[in-house]
């Protein structure tokens, strides 16, 4: 099942240079060191929007769970990375109780 929504998703960019691209946050320095190994880094994030915005877009759901804050959406894919290279992730999404909007909460490499 794919998601289908007119509302394009939220994805901060302060969550992808502080947390997911980040070489000193606690837990996102081990994202970081796999994701700037494939070139991306904070000149180039609007790459990682975009990749992430096509797989949002264009793949399948992996699996779905309700949460009090919300829906969680786990979506699988390839994304491209600067260095050319595709790329297996996993990406969790969640819509918050009242919202329409997606919003990207994380990623890491499967």
């Amino acid at each position: 099942m794919k998601l289908h929504f007119k509302e394009i998703p939220i994805i901060s960019r302060k969550k992808l240079t502080d947390y997911i691209l980040s070489e000193t946050h606690a837990t996102g320095k081990f994202k970081a060191k796999f994701f700037r190994s494939l070139g991306f880094n904070e000149t180039n994030i609007v790459i990682f929007e975009k990749e992430l915005r096509k797989l949002f877009k264009y793949q399948e759901i992996k699996d779905a769970e309700i949460s009090p804050y919300g829906t969680k959406y786990i979506i699988d894919g390839e994304i491209k990375t600067p260095i050319k290279k595709a790329v297996k992730i996993r990406t969790i999404w969640i819509i918050e109780k009242g919202q329409k909007r997606p919003r990207f909460i994380t990623i890491y490499p499967v």
